[in-house]
């Protein structure tokens, strides 16, 4: 009998995600490619100082509806988005490693909303015969996954 997905497993589900980078997380890269690679709706906001061809500028350009979402931005504070995020109908937002701040979780927490820390998406993403299969098999042994 197979274990049940972990919420964290489960997050990548959904079938539409948003991601806002500023291309400090390399492997933002590789989990929006991955995902589209899966056949996922993919909306990605570049707030780096040169956008990809094909991104959104800002969070205003984004759909209503979206309730998935992988914050990766280390050179503005992710809190100054958060608002906007619940204004589009976010639900759930995952912070990619090492990108959180204290006062993006406290602005989550003040609009009820679902984050998760901590972990690179990549972790749930990449391939058993890779790098990240390397990780999670590490994380799983020490009971970080």
């Amino acid at each position: 009998m197979e274990a049940a997905k972990s919420e964290r497993e489960s997050y990548w589900d959904a079938k539409t995600f948003a991601f806002i980078t500023d291309k400090t997380k390399p492997a933002m890269k590789w989990a929006i490619s991955e995902l589209k690679n899966r056949g996922k709706n993919v909306y990605v906001v570049d707030l780096s100082d040169s956008p990809e061809p094909g991104s959104l500028k800002s969070v205003s350009d984004l759909p209503v509806g979206i309730d998935h979402f992988v914050i990766g931005i280390t050179k503005t504070e992710p809190a100054d988005l958060i608002p906007a995020l619940k204004g589009k109908g976010v639900k759930k937002i995952w912070f990619h490693w090492k990108t959180e701040t204290e006062k993006a979780l406290d602005a989550c927490k003040s609009l009820d909303l679902e984050c998760m820390t901590e972990h690179c998406p990549m972790l749930y993403l990449g391939g058993d015969i890779s790098i990240h299969g390397v990780h999670r098999a590490i994380a799983k042994m020490t009971g970080k996954y």
